[in-house]
C-alpha cells in the first residue's frame, strides 16, 4: 500500500558519479510524491547543501572522495537529527552495514534495488521506518556470526597502504599520498595480498574490513 503525503517529500542524491545521480533524478520524476531538491558529489558538499536545503530524506552512496558516506551521515544526523538518510551503494560488507546504522542511516539498499521498492523505502524512511534489502539483512547475520580472527603480520607501511585500499585508492593514488613511487605500492599491495591469502585487491578489501583489519 503506498502511503500518501500532503507535500512531496524532498529528496537530495549524494553520490560521486554523475551517471547514477542522473539515474536517481529521472527515477524520481516518476513518482509524483517524491521530490528532487538537491545533489551532491561529496561527504563535504552533502553536510553543506542539506543545511541550506533541509532535505526530509537524502541516499547517500557510501563510498566517496576524501569524507566517506558514513561520517558524513553521522555529521548530518549530528546536525540535523530530523533529516532522514537511506545508505545506496554496491558494497554490502557487514562491517559497513553496521557502521553506517550505527552512524545514523534509517536504512541501507543496494545499488539494483527497483525503482517501486526504492520509492517505499524513501516514503518509509520519511515516517521514521528502516528498511534493509535481503541481501543486507544476510550480510548482517553473517557478520554476527563471523568469527573473529588475529591480524595479519603486516609492516606498519602495509597496514597504511591496506587502509588506502579500504577507501578506494589505486596505485598512483597511494603513491602521491604516501610520497613514494608506483612500483613501491604495487610491490606493497603483492605483499599485503600475499599475507593475506587472498588473490585481488577486491579480497583483500573485503577481509580487511570483515575482521577488522583496518579502521
Amino acid at each position: 500500500m503506498t502511503e500518501k503525503f500532503s507535500n512531496p517529500i524532498r529528496v537530495m542524491l549524494v553520490d560521486d558519479h554523475t551517471m547514477v545521480r542522473h539515474g536517481l533524478a529521472t527515477f524520481l520524476k516518476i513518482f509524483d510524491d517524491l521530490q528532487l531538491v538537491g545533489e551532491a558529489e561529496s561527504g563535504e558538499s552533502a553536510i553543506q547543501l542539506c543545511t541550506e536545503i533541509l532535505p526530509d530524506v537524502i541516499l547517500m552512496d557510501i563510498v566517496l572522495p576524501k569524507m566517506d558516506g558514513i561520517t558524513a551521515i553521522r555529521a548530518i544526523r549530528k546536525q540535523h537529527p530530523e533529516i532522514q538518510i537511506i545508505a545506496l551503494s554496491s558494497f554490502k560488507e557487514g562491517n559497513t552495514i553496521k557502521k553506517a546504522l550505527e552512524a545514523g542511516a534509517i536504512g541501507y539498499l543496494l545499488k539494483d534495488i527497483s525503482a517501486d521498492d526504492l520509492a517505499q523505502a524513501i516514503r518509509a524512511a520519511c515516517s521514521g521506518r528502516a528498511t534493509l534489502s535481503p541481501e543486507v539483512s544476510q550480510a548482517l547475520v553473517q557478520y554476527a556470526n563471523q568469527p573473529s580472527t588475529p591480524n595479519p603480520d603486516l609492516t606498519k607501511r602495509e597496514y597504511e597502504v591496506l587502509a588506502l585500499l579500504v577507501e578506494g585508492l589505486n596505485n598512483k593514488q597511494i603513491a602521491e599520498k604516501l610520497t613514494v613511487s608506483s612500483s613501491t605500492i604495487k610491490s606493497h599491495v603483492s605483499n599485503i595480498l600475499s599475507k593475506l591469502g587472498v588473490t585481488s585487491r577486491t579480497e583483500a578489501v573485503t577481509l580487511a574490513l570483515r575482521n577488522h583489519i583496518v579502521s
